[in-house]
């Protein structure tokens, strides 16, 4: 019994010993990941860039437009396949918001994408026929998920997941540093954000609201100019806006952002939508609906999501004007 209770007690003297040999610091790693880049800062015993490296792999094998072995290339390609855990979240969460948007979100939004130049041909002159008949390949209703296999009504459909990828990676990456015991992180791809607890001054975390500027000087996603800044403990955000992937069509600007409902890009004064939630997956799908619909619609969508609040930036004449959800000053304060 004695030499038991030894042994335990070396056991936890050893354990106390490498914590305290190994105590937490803040790590930060940033690098190009998904076409955009990333950076993510945590309080951590230890490194973690492997892992969260290792996380990317496997998210990527799954979502990836522009990996031809993903999960998602596969099905776009028609070869059969068994959905994995990322695609059928992804897919649950595109499915609520595109019941509550009324189709404004809608992920088989594919091959408008591709005919507007946006995804993986070249762009040309549009013609109302071409539209039409891309708008027919057009439909979340038109595709089923059963037992692990989507079923689409026409085999030429196409998913594009880019309007919830960068959110829902946020939310992976995220989630491991909450299984590695980090209490205080901060995760951001591409302009998404999931925070939690204080920076490592232990302060709130201070994030950014880009400023919607045409032709911003960019460099490895620096030189940002932003509009707001907001100090938050415990947030999911995600940003959506027309004024980085653009094209003009003789005078004609050209939006990224295709309303799957009319199959042309959105025309209107709403520049870029900031939305919070409950996850940064639903934050970026809401994000993209609220640029699809526009001011207005955006904001009853925010409201009926229950779970969101939004901060609106809008052209008005020669200047623009902050719009933001009722709710959104109390859900700043309260995280």
């Amino acid at each position: 019994m004695i030499s038991a209770l030894m042994s335990v007690a070396i056991c936890v003297a050893l354990i106390w010993g490498w914590e305290s040999e190994n105590p937490k610091s803040f790590y930060r790693n940033q690098g190009k990941v998904f076409g955009t880049y990333y950076s993510v800062q945590y309080e951590s015993n230890t490194d973690l860039h492997d892992s969260i490296q290792a996380a990317f792999r496997a998210f990527d094998s799954s979502l990836s437009m522009f990996n031809p072995h993903s999960t998602l290339s596969a099905i776009n390609a028609n070869r059969d396949t068994l959905t994995d855990d990322y695609f059928e979240s992804m897919w649950t969460e595109a499915t609520r918001i595109y019941e509550l948007s009324g189709g404004a979100f809608d992920i088989t939004v594919a091959p408008l994408v591709n005919l507007w130049g946006f995804g993986f041909k070249n762009r040309s002159n549009v013609t109302e026929a071409q539209v039409d008949s891309a708008r027919a390949l057009v439909g979340f209703d038109r595709v089923q998920l059963i037992n692990h296999h989507l079923i689409k009504s026409d085999p030429r459909m196409m998913l594009d997941g880019g309007a919830v990828a960068k959110g829902q990676a946020c939310d992976v990456i995220a989630a491991l540093l909450e299984k590695q015991g980090c209490t205080n992180y901060l995760v951001e791809i591409g302009g998404e954000i999931v925070c939690r607890g204080q920076n490592s001054h232990g302060d709130k975390w201070h994030v950014g609201i880009t400023k919607p500027i045409d032709n911003r000087d960019v460099v490895n996603g620096q030189a940002e100019e932003l509009q707001d800044i907001i100090a938050v403990n415990n947030i999911c955000m995600a940003t959506s806006g027309n004024y980085r992937n653009f094209y003009y069509d003789g005078d004609e600007k050209r939006s990224h952002t295709i309303d799957p409902r009319t199959g042309h890009p959105v025309q209107h004064a709403l520049l870029s939508a900031t939305v919070v939630s409950s996850t940064c997956m639903r934050a970026d799908a809401l994000a993209t609906a609220c640029m699809v619909v526009g001011e207005e619609e955006a904001l009853s969508l925010i409201d009926r999501a229950g779970d969101a609040a939004c901060y609106l930036i809008v052209a008005q004449d020669d200047s623009m004007v902050v719009v933001t959800s009722p709710n959104w000053k109390e859900i700043i304060e309260n995280n």
